[in-house]
C-alpha cells in the first residue's frame, strides 16, 4: 500500500486502544498482532456499538478500531455518538472494503480513516500510529476510491448556496494543495510535485485544516470532492 511513513508520533509515546468487533475471533486475531507491538497498550474490547460509546468514554483511549456491521448499534452511529465528545479518541473503521458500502458514511461521521481485516501487521500497527498521531488513513490514494465509489452526488436543487465554495482565505497555492490532497497525494508526493520541501507541503495542510475547520486529511479529501476540485 502506499504509505507515508514520515508521520509517525515519536518513539517513546505510548497509544492507548480499543477493539471493536462483534466476532470475537476478529478481536482474538488483533489482539495476538499487537499483543507484542512496542507503543501500542489494548487497554479494552467491545462487541457491539453501544458498548463500545460506553467504553470508550469510560477508559478514555487514543484510538478506536471499530467495525462498521455490528448488531444493534453500528460502527457509523458509535462513531458519530464518540464524535460529540471534545478530545475523544479518534476511531479506525474496521472493514471487509469490497463489501462494505458504508465508508463514505463512517468518514462523514468522523472517522479518521479505516483497516482492511485482512491487512498486514506493519500496516494495521503503522495506521494506528499515524491516527494516533492526529493525521488520517495510511493510503491516501485508497480514501480517494472509496469517496470516489460511494459518495453520492448532491442534487443542485439540495444544494445550500455556498456549499460547494472554498473560504476566501485560501490562497490559490492551498487551493492546489488541496486539488492534490484530493487526488490521494501524500506530503512527499505534493512535495515533489509542487517542487518544495515536504516542510513546506505539511505546512500548506496544515494551515488548510485551519481554514476549513477539518480534523484530518481524511476531511480534506471529502471537502476536496465537495467543492468539484476532484471529478
Amino acid at each position: 500500500m502506499n504509505t507515508d511513513r514520515g508521520d509517525d508520533p515519536p518513539s517513546g509515546t505510548t497509544i492507548r486502544l480499543v477493539l471493536v468487533d462483534d466476532q470475537p475471533l476478529i478481536r482474538a486475531g488483533l489482539r495476538v498482532l499487537i499483543a507484542d507491538t512496542p507503543g501500542i497498550d489494548l487497554v479494552g474490547e467491545a462487541g457491539a456499538g453501544e458498548e463500545a460509546v460506553r467504553l470508550v468514554r469510560s477508559v478514555r483511549p487514543d484510538v478506536v478500531v471499530m467495525d462498521i456491521r455490528m448488531p444493534g448499534m453500528d460502527g457509523i452511529e458509535a462513531t458519530r455518538q464518540l464524535m460529540v465528545d471534545p478530545g475523544t479518541a479518534r476511531v479506525l473503521i474496521l472493514t471487509t472494503f469490497d463489501e462494505d458500502e458504508h465508508v463514505y458514511a463512517a468518514l462523514r461521521a468522523g472517522a479518521s480513516g479505516f483497516l482492511v481485516k485482512d491487512m498486514a501487521l506493519e500496516d494495521i500497527v503503522h495506521a494506528i500510529r499515524v491516527v494516533a498521531a492526529g493525521d488520517a488513513l495510511i493510503a491516501p490514494s485508497v480514501t480517494r476510491r472509496l469517496i470516489a465509489v460511494f459518495a453520492e452526488p448532491v442534487a443542485p436543487s439540495r444544494t445550500p448556496a455556498g456549499a460547494r465554495r472554498l473560504p476566501d482565505s485560501v490562497t490559490p497555492r492551498e487551493t492546489e494543495v488541496l486539488t492534490l490532497v484530493g487526488r490521494g497525494m501524500s506530503n512527499h508526493e505534493i512535495a515533489a510535485h509542487l517542487t518544495i520541501s515536504v516542510a513546506t507541503a505539511k505546512a500548506h495542510v496544515a494551515r488548510l485544516l485551519t481554514k476549513l475547520d477539518t480534523r484530518d486529511r481524511v476531511q480534506l479529501v471529502i471537502r476536496a470532492y465537495e467543492v468539484g476540485l476532484v471529478p
